[in-house]
């Protein structure tokens, strides 16, 4: 499973796309789309630097100490 993304939120910065350690992500006709076959790890990054909340992981990440 990819993270989810709402195409009608992106405005296609790209900046998903260079933190994604992967390259599972890519811009396509001015939006992000996920690259199919490359396996996500779960990282979060492009959910963190996306400024229009276009891209969801739908798992919380809990680390415990």
């Amino acid at each position: 499973m990819m993270p989810q993304i709402d195409e009608e939120k992106c405005d296609g910065c790209g900046l998903c796309v260079s933190v994604c350690l992967n390259n599972g992500l890519v811009i396509v006709n001015g939006v992000v789309a996920r690259v199919e076959g490359v396996d996500c790890d779960w990282c979060t990054q492009c959910e963190i630097v996306c400024a229009t909340g276009a891209i969801c992981c739908p798992f919380e990440i809990v680390i415990e100490r």
